[in-house]
């Protein structure tokens, strides 16, 4: 009996041990699925590529479309008759001022030279005729030798033969003036076009032809286009007079053109002047301005894009146009506070510069923009707000210096 109960009693124990065990293996797998399982992540934070704010100053252009119009355009006519005897040119090069350029046939006028002189000189001897006799009869008339009628008819015959002379010096003067048109000279220095009239053609301003060459001065050129009315408001707004600089102004209004490959000129003039009435057909008002052209690179009578300086904003801010949201209640970028939440903030936008915008409130200077990745954005939203990279940051920027870059008015150096 006792044997028996002494098993009874180790077997319990047993029992007892292997649920102590077990229950510390229980309780041992539930630590390790307590500290073994997978943490909840948070979400990361939206990344956004982000500019500072800076000031400076900033150039307002605007563009419109003009014609290169030569400073002087000079038509040479013949001022005679006569046929085409020599050519003193070569086509489409630089002749100077006074230069000969066409003789035509002096044979008639020389002729019609000498006998201008021919009759000058017998008017001059009948004039020392007259004097003599007048120098003769004008004592014998004080001695009372000749009468008053000889005096009288002296006197007469003397003034009527100097009138004679000067007569005769006009038509002398008038003959040699029509010679010398035989001889067709450049009233101005420039680039002689192909002659019009050949060798041995009659020519003239009555029976034959009269225009034979042109002559274009084309070292300073003229730049032609039109503004509308609603520009010179703006320009009167920006206190821009056309036409006239303001001595008290930092800045001139000047111009910059395209060359017809597409690039820019290297030199820039300024505008000299505006029509001071609009057209009431168009709407529009011409302009002029005066430009370097020492290579001959603008050719009179060619189309031009052209660009004309109308403001200069002082220390302005800036910002691409990309960081910029446009809705129907205005404009708004996303500002980076210091603790990295976005701020959607409306501001008042100016005029678009290339790729950049003025913002004339609601940005300063040293604040933080988002300029990539706005549109998962809202008021308030933690971001990783990251610099942009200087490249497109620089490219932004080109975009508005190529009239910045040029020198006035001489050559980009």
């Amino acid at each position: 009996m006792k044997s028996l109960l002494r098993k009874a009693g180790g077997t319990r124990k047993k029992r007892r041990a292997w649920l102590s065990i077990i229950l510390v293996l229980l309780i041992v797998a539930a630590a390790l699925c307590f500290f073994l399982r997978p943490k909840t992540q948070e979400p990361p934070l939206p990344k956004v590529e982000v500019e500072t704010v800076t000031t400076g100053d900033v150039n307002i252009y605007g563009e419109y479309v003009g014609r290169i119009r030569a400073q002087q355009f000079v038509e040479i006519h013949a001022r005679v008759e006569g046929y085409l005897e020599k050519m003193c040119f070569k086509e489409g090069s630089h002749i100077d001022k006074g230069q000969t350029l066409f003789i035509i046939d002096p044979k008639v006028y020389q002729a019609h030279v000498n006998k201008a002189r021919a009759i000058l000189n017998k008017a001059q001897a009948q004039a020392r005729k007259a004097k003599h006799d007048l120098d003769r009869i004008t004592p014998l008339y004080a001695q009372n030798a000749a009468s008053q009628l000889d005096l009288d008819n002296a006197t007469a015959a003397y003034e009527s033969a100097m009138a004679e002379v000067t007569v005769s010096q006009a038509d002398l003067t008038q003959a040699e003036l029509t010679l010398s048109y035989t001889r067709v000279s450049s009233p101005i220095a420039g680039y002689i076009s192909e002659r019009v009239a050949d060798i041995g053609t009659l020519v003239g301003p009555s029976g034959g032809k009269s225009l034979l060459a042109t002559v274009v001065k084309s070292d300073t050129v003229r730049v032609d286009f039109s503004m509308t009315a609603l520009d010179y408001l703006r320009g009167k707004d920006r206190n821009v007079n056309l036409g006239s600089n303001d001595p008290n102004r930092k800045w001139n209004s000047f111009v910059t053109v395209t060359l017809a490959d597409g690039s820019q000129y290297p030199y820039q003039g300024l505008v000299d002047f505006a029509d001071p009435q609009v057209d009431p057909k168009t709407g529009t008002f011409s302009v002029r301005a005066e430009m370097p052209n020492p290579d001959r690179s603008l050719l009179p009578g060619e189309f031009t894009k052209v660009r004309v300086l109308l403001d200069v904003r002082e220390n302005a801010v800036e910002i691409p146009y990309k960081a910029l949201v446009i809705e129907k209640n205005g404009a708004y970028v996303f500002v980076v506070r210091p603790d990295g939440v976005v701020e959607k903030r409306f501001v008042e936008i100016g005029p678009q510069t290339g790729n950049n915008i003025i913002v004339e409130r609601g940005l300063a200077k040293g604040e933080k923009i988002v300029v990539e990745g706005y549109h998962k954005l809202s008021h308030g939203m933690k971001v990783d707000a990251i610099v942009a990279p200087a490249d497109s940051v620089a490219a932004s920027v080109n975009v508005n210096m190529p009239a910045d870059s040029v020198p006035a008015p001489g050559k980009e150096g």
